[in-house]
């Protein structure tokens, strides 16, 4: 990217009705775009940053066996009216319109029915399971009162995950899989020192569910945990009950605010029986299919990642999610031909900032970005055949050989 050929521009302050941290630093350093309240676009900046964090996931769910589709943002009422939640008073996040030719469509919350009638057609054996089908998807929420910045939103990206198993047991196993992913996820995103699985309500599911929640100051929920972390639980199950199911006692949790970055359910029958999706068993008897989803929204991990690391200049990216590596400032005639050619070997990887600026202001929208290593240039350093590159995340900056600086790897 040289920042003299795209639209992209930085702003020093943003309107009065945004107040989350992450939104706001996000639109002035050029990443997304306020359309309305709780719907943002994404720029280029933060549409390549979404696409690594996204890629992030896609790696590591492909490794546990699972396939990616796409499934349609417009639904059929069908499905949703046999599950019973087609009703807005059973659920009240809907968009909906009206066809000119007569009827309703809905816009997706989420894709329970749709993949469960989808898998009519391709389940009717024991042989073909267990089927694990993932996809990325914009979900169109509804809700009361979007806050938080992408933190909350009614348009957002979600991965969304779902299981097809003949027994519990297959369920089960897989279960500990997509657990044990989602903590690499984390650990890849830059999330893993403080993301914990989480005891939450299983609803009409089951007894519990687990979601993933980051502690974080700026967290919508709130949850509790004893001293060494094993066991958190949010706030919605703290009872007598639960706490003797997890054999802990109530004066041993603290408790601390924290966003939630990822669930995991096990749905049972709870859509595979009002769809009627079944299989025939070993012995030709027709079963039940026995299904769990698993859901991320990509956008709102965007979100909390900028919450956790961002500071008073700006953004803060782990290196394998920003958007590019290095952000590279010429200064001086010979510098800004070194940097141009150093840009050349690598343009995916180098924010160029080519602008007609004083460098005092490129240093700032550097900081602003939130670009992993900025680099400097100058007649001066290349004098001594060096260049000067600063750390984001720490502010340490160092002089190295031109040599070796590595813009390829």
């Amino acid at each position: 990217m040289k920042l003299s050929k795209t639209f992209v521009k930085t702003f020093r302050e943003v309107g009065k009705d945004e107040t989350a941290k992450n939104a706001e630093l996000l639109i002035r350093a050029g990443y997304i775009n306020k359309e309305m309240a709780g719907v943002y676009s994404y720029l280029p900046l933060g549409l390549k940053t979404l696409k690594n964090i996204e890629n992030i996931i896609r790696e590591e769910l492909n490794k546990i066996g699972c396939e990616e589709i796409n499934l349609t943002a417009l639904q059929n009422p069908e499905p949703w009216e046999k599950s019973g939640r087609w009703n807005s008073d059973k659920m009240d996040i809907w968009f909906k319109t009206e066809l000119a030719s007569g009827g309703e469509l809905g816009l997706a919350p989420t894709h329970e029915e749709p993949i469960t009638n989808l898998m009519k057609k391709y389940i009717s054996s024991y042989k073909d399971l267990p089927i694990y089908a993932y996809q990325f998807q914009t979900k169109f929420r509804n809700e009361l009162r979007a806050k938080s910045g992408i933190l909350r939103t009614r348009e957002f990206l979600m991965k969304d995950l779902y299981s097809f198993t003949a027994d519990e047991e297959t369920h089960n196993e897989f279960y500990e899989k997509a657990t044990g992913a989602y903590f690499k996820i984390y650990d890849r995103l830059g999330l893993g020192d403080c993301t914990y699985k989480c005891f939450a309500s299983g609803g009409v599911f089951s007894k519990y569910s687990h979601e993933f929640q980051t502690f974080l100051p700026v967290g919508e929920d709130t949850v509790y945990y004893n001293k060494d972390k094993t066991v958190v639980l949010n706030e919605e199950v703290l009872n007598d009950e639960v706490l003797v199911d997890l054999g802990v006692k109530r004066e041993e949790l603290e408790k601390t605010n924290a966003a939630e970055v990822g669930n995991i359910f096990t749905l049972k029958y709870k859509f595979s029986e009002p769809l009627d999706l079944t299989f025939n068993d070993k012995d030709g008897e027709r079963k039940t299919v026995y299904m769990g989803c698993y859901g991320i929204g990509v956008s709102r991990v965007m979100g909390v990642i900028v919450e956790k690391y961002a500071d008073e200049k700006g953004l803060i990216w782990p290196e394998n999610i920003a958007p590019f590596k290095y952000y590279l400032i010429g200064i001086g005639e010979e510098g800004e031909k070194k940097a141009l050619e150093l840009y050349e070997k690598n343009p995916e990887n180098i924010i160029l900032d080519d602008r007609d600026l004083r460098p005092g202001q490129k240093f700032a929208d550097s900081e602003l970005m939130g670009i992993p290593y900025r680099v400097v240039i100058s007649d001066k350093t290349l004098a001594e055949g060096s260049v000067e590159i600063t750390e984001r995340k720490t502010g340490e900056s160092k002089m190295i050989k031109l040599e070796d600086l590595k813009v390829e790897a």
